[in-house]
């Protein structure tokens, strides 16, 4: 009788004991720092980067349109697109913002010089199963083709390198289905030739200063690929490999500086992360109002030529607007 006594007392206390342990557990549990609830939280191990909040330039239009493909000529005017008018705008010096191109079926996205200084523009037709590349004069004029609709590629961004070659993301695939690439063509727009395969929408691609590393982002697996180049077709297959996997959608158009440091602006993050040569995360810039779920679509970026003044283009998806944003680079940007 004295050892049931015991037993049920200790019962008593082992069950008091652990409803004062659950209760510990509850108060002493997960609790949301102000970051957290954001919409857009920056991840853990990319808070401690240098950052700054770009500031606005310029609205480009009352609408939702997202921009893209921003390039600077030496001349300091900035040239890019905009998606639903399908539009390529120039804004020149003095602010003045210019129509150089529209098009009705075809949806310009990416923006490149060639050496001889006409524009290209590519992009993709008939429901983003198609692309081309066209090119024309600074001024609008003299639109010509250079990649036809039929060839079976969807171009999205483009690099051109010193020879006059275009480096281009084909836009194809998905997650599970990797049927995009970079593809190259050489001078004179006679031969293409396959770089890399095996991508789901290839988006995004710069040449360091030396033209010894194409980088590119594989847009639907979210990474990052360093490329290092023997020739312009190809590159060493030991230290060429994906040096970064971004938390949440991933890379969008990207561009090198003087000093050779990427910088890729992530879509639907309201950011541009920074690179350096090495692909190690060294800074960002945030866009206003990024917290609260504003001007997330952050498609673009160029920076000025002999200048470190970074432009970069969003879409502000509750205003209901698209607009240009101003911030200081690392180094000044690299002449074309």
């Amino acid at each position: 009788m004295k050892g049931s006594l015991v037993i049920c007392i200790t019962l008593v206390f082992l069950s008091a004991t652990i409803s004062v342990m659950a209760e510990n557990v509850v108060t002493q549990g997960l609790t949301y720092e102000i970051a957290d609830k954001n919409i857009v939280p920056i991840p853990p191990f990319e808070k401690q980067l240098r950052s700054v909040v770009a500031t606005h330039l310029k609205e480009v239009t009352p609408s939702a349109n997202v921009l893209e493909g921003a390039i600077f000529d030496d001349n300091g005017n900035l040239y890019f697109t905009e998606i639903g008018p399908n539009r390529v705008l120039q804004l020149d010096k003095k602010g003045k913002l210019n129509t150089l191109a529209k098009f009705e079926d075809f949806m310009p996205t990416g923006l490149a010089f060639l050496p001889n200084g006409r524009l290209l523009v590519c992009g993709n037709t008939d429901g983003a199963s198609k692309g081309a590349i066209y090119s024309l004069n600074p001024d609008g004029r003299d639109l010509q083709e250079v990649l036809k609709a039929d060839e079976g590629y969807i171009p999205n961004d483009m690099a051109v390198n010193s020879k006059g070659g275009i480096y281009f993301t084909d836009f194809k695939g998905t997650m599970t289905d990797t049927a995009g690439g970079i593809y190259y063509i050489h001078p004179g727009f006679e031969k293409i030739e396959k770089i890399v395969g095996n991508m789901a929408n290839a988006n995004g691609i710069a040449l360091s200063p030396d033209e010894k590393v194409l980088w590119t982002g594989d847009y639907g697996r979210s990474i990052l690929y360093r490329i290092d180049l023997f020739d312009d077709t190809h590159f060493d297959r030991i230290h060429s490999t994906p040096v970064y996997y971004f938390t949440g959608r991933g890379p969008d158009s990207m561009r090198t500086d003087s000093d050779g440091n990427l910088y890729v602006a992530i879509m639907s993050q309201g950011r541009v992360l920074v690179f350096n040569p090495r692909g190690l995360p060294i800074g960002q810039v945030l866009l206003p109002n990024r917290e609260q779920g504003h001007n997330l679509y952050s498609a673009s970026l160029a920076i000025k030529p002999s200048s470190r003044e970074m432009v970069i283009l969003a879409m502000d998806d509750l205003d209901k607007s698209s607009n240009l944003f101003l911030s200081g680079a690392f180094a000044q940007g690299k002449y074309k």
